[in-house]
């Protein structure tokens, strides 16, 4: 199983880590900031 809040947390740290706003990185990736906020979440994993 994959846990969401691990995996969320990785990703919020990555990007912090980068100086990147959850925009800023969607803008990189192509998808919206929603998108980036759910991975964060875990909400996209449900």
């Amino acid at each position: 199983m994959l846990d969401g809040a691990k995996i969320g947390s990785f990703i919020m740290q990555k990007r912090k880590n980068l100086g990147l706003t959850q925009q800023q990185l969607a803008d990189k990736l192509n998808v919206s900031f929603q998108a980036i906020s759910k991975w964060e979440t875990g909400d996209s994993l449900r």
